[in-house]
């Protein structure tokens, strides 16, 4: 549904993208995370024909995003960071306005009007002047002005941003609901958004693709791999060097646990080699009491700040 190959934007000697290419799929949603300034918005002006491309190219069902604007802008519902609302409008009044504008032929007009509200759960409202509103349900107006023509693809940029956690949260479901009849783009700096709502992500840092792929299969892509966690009962002296001795481990950290007899350590190995074994082999042998040992899965937000904080980003792990 969307291609992206080699996109570059310029401004000067500054390249807010720089040479970047993913793909998405119809009906899936895909997260565009990264942190302020990395070239989310960029990108999503890009897509939506808000702004030129310096290189490369982008196709939305099938159509250049460059050569045939007006056919790719058909097919597009876009929400900008701050929603574009009349608010001395009702909500109906304004979501008719914005479909005749997306040239909704006036015989459907109504029923997409009324399609519209009652995807985003606003039709108890329709009445409304939009300036009497709360943020959540004006985020819902903007969503809906989105998809009042029925798009393919829907592009989000920070649909939460400002919300409370039940909108925030009535928003994400919202979203989701989306899905399937709708291909949806969802930039974003917040991470639980991208875990909760999203089917691949994106992390994007400094206009580069920094990894592609589902939340659960970042955490195989990234150096450190594997990683276990173990508590021990014992002295520390030569704990570190002796976890270090083991084979296939890469980094050990040790720090003091609640208990203060006790030891919180975690060492970090290559992908796919389970050390739990060799761990407990050498914990075993050196005297300590060993009080648990478990694998662990890296967060969202530890892969986020990895791969936004070296200076060159991680080589894209998944087949574009």
């Amino acid at each position: 549904m969307i291609e992206v190959e080699h996109l570059t934007k310029s401004y000067g000697q500054a390249r807010a993208v720089n040479d970047i290419s993913f793909k998405v799929e119809k009906g899936e949603i895909l997260g565009f995370l990264g942190p302020n300034g990395a070239g989310k918005t960029t990108t999503m002006r890009i897509l939506t024909g808000y702004l030129p491309a310096t290189g490369g190219t982008a196709r939305i069902a099938g159509f250049d995003v460059f050569e045939d604007s007006m056919e790719v802008r058909k097919r597009i519902g876009y929400l900008p960071e701050t929603p574009p609302l009349y608010p001395d409008m009702s909500v109906s009044d304004y979501l008719a306005f914005v479909a005749r504008i997306k040239g909704v032929e006036a015989a459907d007009l109504p029923k997409r009007v009324e399609e519209a509200m009652r995807m985003t759960n606003i039709t108890d409202r329709k009445d409304w002047l939009i300036k009497k509103l709360s943020r959540g349900y004006k985020q819902r107006v903007g969503i809906a002005q989105a998809v009042v023509h029925n798009p393919d693809v829907v592009i989000l940029d920070e649909p939460t941003v400002g919300l409370d956690p039940t909108q925030r949260n009535e928003v994400r479901n919202l979203i989701k609901g989306l899905a399937g009849e709708h291909t949806i783009i969802l930039s974003t700096h917040i991470l639980s958004e991208v875990e909760t709502t999203c089917d691949r992500v994106i992390i994007i840092n400094k206009g580069k693709i920094s990894a592609i792929d589902t939340p659960d299969n970042l955490t195989k892509q990234l150096k450190g791999g594997e990683r276990v966690k173990i508590v021990v009962r014992g002295e520390a002296d030569g704990l570190r060097s002796a976890l270090e001795d083991v084979e296939g481990a890469k980094a050990v950290e040790v720090e003091s646990h609640e208990h203060d007899d006790a030891l919180s350590v975690t060492v970090d190995s290559e992908l796919g080699v389970d050390l739990r074994g060799r761990i407990a082999a050498k914990v075993v042998g050196s005297g300590l009491e060993l009080l648990e040992l478990r694998s662990v899965s890296l967060s969202l937000e530890e892969i986020f700040m990895q791969l936004t904080t070296e200076e060159k980003p991680t080589e894209e792990k998944a087949a574009l």
